[in-house]
């Protein structure tokens, strides 16, 4: 899209093998100068393992385009407050969304909850914004 709708954005990583620009549609939620990103897939998301070979990433977001760093939370305080803005975060969008995993009418409890176990069982980082 020309305009991801609040809470996604467009992640530029360069390719670890092909070294060329891989760009991935991705919910990402931005906190003064750090976006929260979380790869739903685990470790094994071709876009997760391109920006652990070159964790300088791209990102469009609402607002602009911005590049930065990408890096795994470090402590438990980073996580709790990446989890805050990450599963508390209920944008319009999420509605759809939900209806795509969940069954029944989508809810903000629903959409917590969904956001939740992405957070829980997929690998949370940050996008440290230059």
């Amino acid at each position: 899209t020309v305009l991801p709708p609040r809470g996604f954005g467009v992640l530029t990583t360069i390719g670890r093998k092909s070294g060329r620009k891989r760009r991935k549609c991705i919910r990402a939620i931005r906190r003064g100068e750090r976006v929260y990103i979380v790869s739903i897939g685990g470790a094994r998301a071709a876009w997760l393992k391109n920006l652990q070979a070159d964790p300088g990433v791209s990102l469009r977001i609402r607002g602009g385009r911005f590049k930065g760093r990408a890096r795994e939370l470090g402590d438990a305080a980073d996580a709790e407050q990446a989890m805050t803005a990450y599963c508390g975060t209920v944008n319009p969008f999420d509605y759809a969304e939900c209806a795509l995993w969940r069954k029944g009418r989508p809810s903000r409890a629903k959409i917590e909850d969904l956001h939740r176990g992405w957070f829980k069982e997929g690998i949370p980082l940050v996008v440290e914004l230059d």
